[in-house]
């Protein structure tokens, strides 16, 4: 399992109309193969900070599936213009215990 992590810096004022918009395409993402959870969460401190957490099968689920896809630009269309700046993404695995 790969987790996805999105760092997401929205212009202030348009956090809700932000969280609006994911809302919307929340299903964009969740219904692409390979893609186990999507969640996304807001800064409390940092109130317009966004945190996109999203587990894949693997890193080419997520790239070749959604990033490769015709979902993506949906995606982006939504969410992208309340960004402050282009989002920080990674890709993390589980460190065994």
């Amino acid at each position: 399992m790969i987790l996805e992590v999105a760092l997401i810096d929205v212009v202030a004022g348009q956090e809700e109309a932000f969280a609006k918009a994911y809302a919307e395409g929340h299903h964009l993402v969740a219904t692409t193969p390979g893609c186990r959870s999507v969640r996304m969460t807001r800064g409390v401190e940092s109130p317009s900070r966004f945190v996109l957490l999203v587990e894949w099968d693997t890193v080419e689920a997520h790239l070749e599936n959604f990033r490769d896809s015709e979902r993506f630009p949906a995606w982006r269309a939504l969410i992208g213009p309340y960004f402050a700046s282009p989002p920080v993404v990674e890709h993390f695995v589980d460190v065994p215990a």
